[in-house]
């Protein structure tokens, strides 16, 4: 299935920046006591009647706190291919962790300040409805926190985005894996995600470009990534202006231990990465099609397919060649009542937005197309719960047998046989 690229109010609400907040309070020992997503207004005009409308991504599950930290790397072995002049390839990561503390430290925001304001413009116009009366978000995580120290490190998993989209649209699943003890780490594809921002606020646009290209584009930005762990967990410093990164970094990444998911193209990714590169164990691809060689060479390690109810082997010819292809532990799991977007935090955000905002019919048509009809807690809790399942099993070899079959406590998650 292939993702929604076009500049539409379909892509602008997959790829846009519907905003969150958080309706948690923090508790005595700086941990976030996470209330159900909900809706806000908050007066912002006395007498007025106005309000500002705050949206809210669900707290994390795990028991730890999580910090946060971005990095900006330049690969000065590639040119840019979407670039003129040519130069350097430059990326923006993440890296989602626990945290030892928070003192002193603020709590990060979903999106960066240049970034916002370009996102809060196009968000407005393709949802055709204003957007100045909508806060955008901060996340549960504290910027620049230090890492809680692991004798080991702690296990890495990668996350690389759907076409067109940012790194911050994984959040919900990102923070939920480092609460429970991963080191993850999001990737923006520059000029392909609608939009990055660098140190000193520069931005990059979206360039749309052609899609065979990005996968192989995203595929060396990945194994560059890869590389550049390697030094941050030496205790080297590869950020491009050289900020100063957090506490404990140092030895705090488990590399023995990696794996990787990705959504709509970025599950392609993951897949397309192992297949040259094996330092990642496991894989998983939320709802992306399968291209390139590795749909007919397979592989040898484990492997979990996770798709929205329209999609998978009956329809996918994609799926039906790679999975004969997988060697190893594999696995397809079906979301019933989803869309595309329901893997992405699209999911909660613009149902809340639906009921927030004064949307023209035709965008709610098209959110609901895009999302399913799937309560987003649902949602989310299902699609948190097992990917941890999954690399818990293949990173940590921690067997609690939810992938073994059914579960009562998820029944909209289909086994595939």
């Amino acid at each position: 299935m292939r993702d929604i690229a076009r500049r539409s109010v379909l892509a602008a609400a997959g790829t846009a920046g519907l905003v969150l907040a958080t309706s948690e309070v923090v508790r005595a020992d700086g941990r976030l006591s996470g209330a159900a997503p909900a809706v806000r207004t908050e007066p912002t005009d006395h007498g007025s009647g106005k309000g500002r409308v705050r949206l809210a991504l669900p707290a994390p599950t795990g028991p730890r706190r999580i910090g946060t930290t971005s990095v900006h790397l330049i690969d000065r072995s590639r040119r840019d291919p979407w670039t003129s002049p040519a130069a350097p390839r430059e990326l923006m990561i993440s890296l989602w962790y626990p945290a030892s503390g928070s003192h002193g430290c603020r709590r990060a925001p979903w999106l960066p300040p240049a970034a916002t304001k370009v996102y809060r413009r196009q968000v407005g116009q393709d949802l055709r409805t204003p957007m100045d009366n909508v806060g955008f978000p901060v996340t549960h995580a504290w910027q620049n926190a230090p890492v809680e120290v692991r004798r080991h490190g702690h296990p890495v998993i990668l996350f690389s985005p759907g076409y067109n989209m940012m790194r911050a649209m994984g959040t919900a699943l990102v923070e939920d894996l480092a609460a429970h003890g991963y080191l993850v780490v999001t990737i923006d594809h520059t000029h392909e995600a609608s939009v990055v921002e660098f140190p000193g606020g520069r931005v990059e646009l979206g360039r749309n470009p052609d899609r065979t290209a990005a996968l192989r584009v995203r595929q060396e930005d990945t194994r560059f990534v890869l590389n550049e762990l390697e030094l941050l967990n030496a205790g080297r410093n590869p950020d491009a202006g050289g900020r100063r990164l957090p506490r404990g970094l140092r030895g705090s990444f488990d590399l023995s231990k990696t794996g990787m998911f990705g959504h709509s193209i970025g599950g392609d990714t993951a897949a397309g990465t192992m297949a040259e590169d094996r330092r990642i164990l496991a894989g998983a691809d939320l709802d992306g099609s399968i291209n390139g060689i590795v749909a007919d060479t397979g592989l040898d390690r484990p492997f979990l397919l996770m798709s929205n109810a329209g999609h998978g082997r009956y329809n996918d010819p994609s799926w039906v060649k790679f999975w004969s292809h997988l060697r190893g532990w594999r696995l397809e799991l079906r979301l019933r009542h989803s869309g595309h977007q329901t893997f992405t935090d699209m999911s909660p955000l613009a149902q809340q937005l639906e009921r927030a905002l004064p949307l023209p019919p035709e965008t709610v048509a098209a959110l609901t197309e895009s999302i399913g009809t799937i309560g987003a807690d649902r949602a989310v809790a299902a699609e948190r719960a097992y990917l941890r399942a999954f690399f818990d099993l293949h990173l940590r070899g921690r067997d609690g047998h939810l992938l073994a079959g059914p579960s009562r406590r998820y029944p909209d998650i289909e086994f595939i046989h």
